[in-house]
């Protein structure tokens, strides 16, 4: 949160062009089509039903529009389907954002939906500059008076405005911009590598006072939440930047920023196993939500990392053993079954995990196993060996990943990355690095000291399960299922695959996997099988480290 004056405009200038017209604000009142009507005529004629008419579309947007540009708030607001609330946010605009001039020029519609560009000049203490962004509004019949209005949402008013608590505000900066620098001292900037533009701005919130900088003049949007970072959206006046060094190695970001552009919906992220540094975050879309660190999705057969590591540590299996892996089983009268039917005659644990055999994992523990597994046991170990389910103090906000306890066919579920365990490509990397380095490092972006945070801890692995997890990886990369996908990767090199169904659809793709140093997972949403979509995206981070 920033501080920042409400200024009211005396003797603002402004303006709508529609079709070439400019209209003043001493006349954009007259005429206009969708105030409201006389209480004569609502109740001579019946409210007017079905779509609207592309008349009533242009109409209705350069009437709003005519209103917003003319500070005209209440008028504006009755143009729209919450007047309660449009008419004090274009108040809120102009005023709060300091706006002292502005033309708004509708484009042409596309069905209900009209785009507009805002070319505006913000004022505060004396200093000026020009300020233009695109926006768009929709144009919906009344579901009671059947006049055509404006759907009203803050995003009609600037698309970054994305929640009711979202504000413009100019003013005095509260804390200094920062210059993120990754490992070597190279610039980070959101423009470069967009998936870091919401991790900047947020380590801009929490550690812009603690670099040296300078504050400035700037126009914001006030999220309205201490634990939502504000955005800066134009800077009137710079201050000076203070340099913040990261963990991010600037082609590894380079590398998954490429990699996650190929698909709609996808986030990764790398973890140095060694220190626990975070070396690479990219999301698509990029600029937007962090999925990587803040998602909250099932984790399919990556989960299964973890579940070996149980079953070791339990006595129920090592890599060697012989484990059964039938092509269905049934927990507590729960069906389940591995992909397409197959199943391993006679082969090893190693062989079901670098296969991704769903029924080895459960028919091995609780009521199909000779020794009773008790449905907290698979939560325990994630929290007591790999960190997962801990408070995590990474430096930006992230989700630390949740293994529930269960029953029924939940826990059987939970075993294989299904039920209601939920992780994030952050948390699935995590598992990875711990792995390879045989025990939790939590991860993190920024120094802990510049802050004094503590860092989550977890027992570290046994040589035997730490040793045993890596064969298991291993072969899965080498002759696995993410062998395909690994094919161009470095030695030493380890690797799961993983896919999660949700709600019918097509399955999540999830992959994990390290080579040398470096650990990296991927979830790519809809993506199908885990060495399809995230296994590539995978192994393009892991061969830039």
């Amino acid at each position: 949160m920033r501080s920042g004056a409400k200024v009211a405009i005396v003797g603002g200038v402004f303006a709508v062009v529609a079709g070439g017209v400019g209209y003043g604000g001493y006349n954009l009142w007259n005429g206009i089509t969708g105030g409201e009507t006389s209480p004569e005529s609502r109740s001579e004629a019946a409210p007017k039903t079905g779509p609207v008419t592309a008349e009533e579309v242009t109409a209705t947007a350069r009437d709003f529009l005519a209103a917003w540009a003319a500070g005209e708030p209440e008028k504006a607001g009755q143009l729209t389907n919450d007047p309660v609330t449009a008419g004090p946010a274009v108040a809120a605009y102009r005023e709060g954002a300091s706006v002292t001039e502005a033309t708004i020029a509708p484009g042409a519609p596309v069905g209900a939906k009209v785009p507009f560009t805002v070319k505006a000049t913000v004022t505060y203490k004396g200093v000026s500059k020009p300020w233009s962004y695109a926006s768009e509004l929709t144009v919906v019949r009344g579901t009671t008076t059947g006049r055509p209005l404006v759907k009203w949402a803050p995003s009609v008013l600037h698309p970054k405005l994305t929640t009711a608590e979202a504000t413009l505000r100019t003013g005095e900066a509260e804390t200094a911009s920062v210059k993120a620098v990754d490992r070597n001292g190279d610039e980070l900037t959101a423009e470069k590598y967009p998936s870091l533009a919401p991790i900047i701005a947020e380590l801009r919130t929490r550690y812009g006072s603690k670099t040296g900088g300078t504050t400035g003049i700037e126009t914001w949007i006030d999220s309205g939440s201490e634990t939502v970072p504000d955005a800066t959206v134009l800077v009137l006046q710079k201050g000076k930047p203070g340099t913040l060094k990261t963990t991010i190695d600037a082609d590894v970001q380079a590398a998954a920023e490429k990699a996650v552009k190929a698909y709609g919906k996808a986030a990764v992220a790398a973890i140095e196993p060694s220190t626990g540094a975070i070396r690479a975050v990219a999301n698509s879309p990029a600029g937007g939500y962090n999925t990587a660190f803040m998602g909250r999705q099932a984790p399919g057969s990556t989960m299964k990392i973890v579940t070996a590591a149980m079953m070791m540590q339990q006595g129920l299996a090592m890599p060697g053993n012989r484990v059964e892996c039938p092509a269905q089983v049934f927990w507590k009268g729960v069906p389940f079954h591995n992909l397409k039917n197959f199943k391993i005659d006679g082969g090893t644990f190693t062989e079901s995990f670098s296969r991704s055999c769903n029924t080895a994992f459960i028919k091995s523990l609780g009521p199909l196993s000779d020794k009773d597994i008790e449905d907290t046991i698979l939560g325990e170990t994630a929290r007591r060996s790999f960190g997962i389910g801990l408070t995590w103090k990474v430096g930006v906000q992230t989700e630390d990943g949740n293994v529930p306890e269960s029953s029924g066919g939940e826990t059987a579920a939970s075993y294989i990355g299904q039920g209601r365990i939920t992780m994030n490509a952050l948390n699935v990397a995590s598992l990875s690095a711990t792995a390879k380095n045989g025990g939790f490092l939590q991860p993190y972006l920024v120094a802990k000291n510049l802050d004094d945070r503590e860092f989550a801890e977890a027992a570290p692995l046994s040589r035997e399960v730490a040793k045993g997890l890596r064969l298991m990886m291993t072969e899965a990369a080498t002759s696995g299922t993410a062998a395909k996908a690994m094919a161009g990767v470095s030695s030493p090199k380890g690797a799961k695959t993983g896919s999660a169904e949700v709600d019918g659809q097509v399955s999540n793709s999830w992959f994990t996997g390290y080579s040398g140093d470096l650990a990296a997972a991927a979830v790519v949403e809809e993506g199908g099988h885990g060495g399809d979509a995230a296994g590539p995206v995978v192994a393009t981070v892991l061969r830039a480290g």
